[in-house]
């Protein structure tokens, strides 16, 4: 019974692997791209006061007399409530070593306070009018305009489509190319490198001119066709 198995078993290896008809999907895979260039839409700006002194109380009036004029000036300048943030506050006293009679000691030193916002700015055309503000409005740091897009939703949507075409085209190529033909569509996947890249232009401070530039929005996915 044994050997009556084994021989079953070895004819139908035979049969599998030489004579049987095993439906194996001939399929290729290709990736497909989209790009595409928004406006940007929005700057961004962040501005901060500092004052070290070595008394807590007077450095910490200077800098909240400074950020309220600050922030009265931004407002005035057109900037929304919910679009000013406070970034960071922070109160310390720095400390100083120091030696005495061959040993390193520690002592308290003056007192160093900070104060910071982030603006956005919705009228990307007054960027270097609130660049100028800003540098001459007391504040010991200012970084900006850091340009970018609002909303590129409705976009992004447009564009699988535009990357799907992308990867039959050049799946129809290679097929063509192999004397094939190509079939439906048996999977999609998105790649996982998409991104959106800021592409800037020339930006200045203290009201030079400053160019908006634009994003470039990328759109990745791979696609597995049916070949025939």
């Amino acid at each position: 019974m044994k050997k009556i198995i084994i021989g079953a078993l070895a004819l139908w290896a035979i049969f599998y692997f030489f004579g049987g008809k095993r439906n194996v999907p001939q399929v290729i895979t290709v990736i497909g791209e989209a790009k595409s260039q928004l406006k940007n839409q929005k700057a961004t700006f962040s501005a901060g006061v500092e004052a070290v002194n070595d008394k807590k109380e007077v450095a910490v009036k200077e800098v909240n007399d400074k950020m309220e004029a600050l922030m009265k000036a931004v407002k005035e300048f057109g900037i929304k409530e919910e679009d000013v943030k406070t970034q960071n506050i922070s109160v310390y006293q720095n400390e100083e070593t120091y030696y005495e009679g061959g040993v390193q000691k520690v002592r308290k030193g003056q007192w160093r306070v900070n104060n910071g916002i982030d603006i956005t700015l919705r009228s990307i055309d007054q960027a270097s009018k609130l660049s100028e503000l800003l540098t001459n409005s007391g504040a010991n740091n200012v970084w900006g305009p850091n340009f970018s897009i609002d909303d590129s939703s409705d976009l992004e949507k447009t564009m699988y489509q535009q990357a799907i075409d992308d990867a039959k085209e050049r799946a129809k190529a290679i097929s063509l190319a192999s004397k094939r033909k190509l079939g439906k569509i048996l999977s999609v996947s998105e790649v996982g490198d998409n991104g959106i890249i800021p592409m800037y232009k020339d930006a200045g401070m203290g009201g030079s001119p400053i160019e908006a530039g634009s994003t470039q929005i990328y759109k990745s996915v791979t696609v597995t066709f049916e070949l025939k």
